[in-house]
């Protein structure tokens, strides 16, 4: 019944896909959203999968492969972490990556971004992380990265599809799209490497307070709304221009 629910959507939206070719004669920016322990490691937390996750895994497979060529060639890279305070819970969800936690660490596979000179951590305390990138002065971590990199060129990846990845891309491309984010262009948003999580409708209805949310509906609703607002949507990254050295 899901798969021809999801058959039906996908006829009703289809979700054109490109294979995407990004110029190493521009500067390319890579944003990692929230690919944390507490979303994507089984049993870390009250919003970690129950057991493994073939979406996720390959989420986490595609961005660690990405990261590494980025930071390999020592190009720009920003990860969003999300990070809040016990006593600030987010509704609706229930209290998850607390700060100081190991829910609130990047994954095992992306740690040793950490000490990457080319990469910028950011926590942030909501989905958005457009908006959890302003500073109590009022500047923006993220809109003055783009703009220090001098980035034309930005590759989205990371987890939930559908909430804090959707968030971000909207607001930035509205930022952009307002001339905020000079000299941005592209937003591109890598599927293979975006995952959402599966609450099946047969957990949530015996689960209190749960809404349904069946992962390859809402992945694909995800990136269709992500393309509706403007965003490219790959199927497939790869690099032309400048040569190897």
């Amino acid at each position: 019944m899901v798969s021809q629910t999801i058959d039906l959507l996908k006829n009703e939206i289809p979700l054109e896909q490109e294979s995407v070719d990004l110029s190493q004669d521009v500067v390319t920016g890579l944003v990692l959203v929230d690919i944390i322990n507490g979303f994507c490691t089984v049993g870390a937390g009250n919003l970690a999968p129950r057991e493994p996750n073939r979406q996720i895994s390959e989420m986490i497979s595609e961005s660690a492969e990405l990261a590494m060529h980025f930071c390999d060639k020592k190009w720009p890279v920003l990860a969003f972490i999300d990070s809040h305070k016990p006593e600030k819970p987010e509704d609706p969800y229930p209290l998850h990556c607390i700060e100081g936690t190991e829910e609130s660490n990047l994954v095992p596979a992306l740690s040793w971004l950490e000490k990457e000179a080319n990469v910028t951590i950011r926590r942030k305390d909501c989905y958005d992380g457009f908006l959890g990138s302003i500073q109590p002065d009022g500047s923006n971590v993220f809109v003055d990265w783009v703009k220090k990199n001098q980035i034309k060129t930005l590759l989205v990846v990371g987890i939930c599809t559908d909430i804090c990845v959707l968030d971000f891309v909207c607001s930035t491309i509205s930022a952009r799209n307002l001339g905020f984010l000079t000299p941005l262009v592209d937003v591109v948003v890598y599927s293979r490497a975006c995952a959402t999580f599966d609450v099946p409708l047969r957990v949530a209805r015996n689960t209190k307070g749960a809404l349904a949310h069946p992962q390859e509906l809402m992945h694909h609703i995800g990136l269709y709304m992500a393309k509706e607002r403007g965003a490219k949507i790959a199927s497939q990254v790869s690099w032309v221009g400048a040569k190897e050295p």
